[in-house]
C-alpha cells in the first residue's frame, strides 16, 4: 500500500501543535486521538524505554479539545476512494434535493 509521506509530516506537525498545546508528548496525543475514536477499542503501544511506556500509559488521562480532534481528523482524512468518490460528485444530480431526507 503506498504511503503519502507529505501527509505524515502534515499530521506529525499537527500532533506536534496539538501536544504543544497541552505541554505534553506528540506520541502522548497520538494515542489519545486513537483512544477518541468510535472504531478503536484498544492501542498497542511499543515503547522500548519505561518513560516511553509511561508517557503512552498517560495518554489515557489526556482529554483532548474538540478542537484539537476536528483537527487532527482534518489532516488525516483520507480522500474518498473510487467508486465513492463518483458517486458522491454525482449524486446532486442523480438524486432530487427533496428525496434527500
Amino acid at each position: 500500500m503506498p504511503f503519502d509521506e507529505e501527509k505524515g509530516f502534515r499530521v506529525l506537525d499537527a500532533l506536534r501543535v496539538v501536544a504543544a498545546r497541552h505541554e505534553v508528548s506528540p506520541a502522548r496525543v497520538a494515542i489519545a486521538w486513537l483512544l477518541a475514536q468510535r472504531a478503536v477499542t484498544s492501542v498497542i503501544v511499543g515503547a522500548r524505554k519505561l518513560e516511553q511506556l509511561t508517557d503512552n500509559i498517560a495518554a489515557g488521562d489526556l482529554t483532548l479539545t474538540e478542537q484539537d480532534l476536528a483537527e487532527l481528523d482534518e489532516v488525516s482524512r483520507s480522500p474518498i476512494a473510487y467508486p465513492n468518490w463518483i458517486q458522491e460528485w454525482f449524486a446532486p444530480t442523480r438524486i432530487p434535493a427533496g428525496n434527500l431526507a
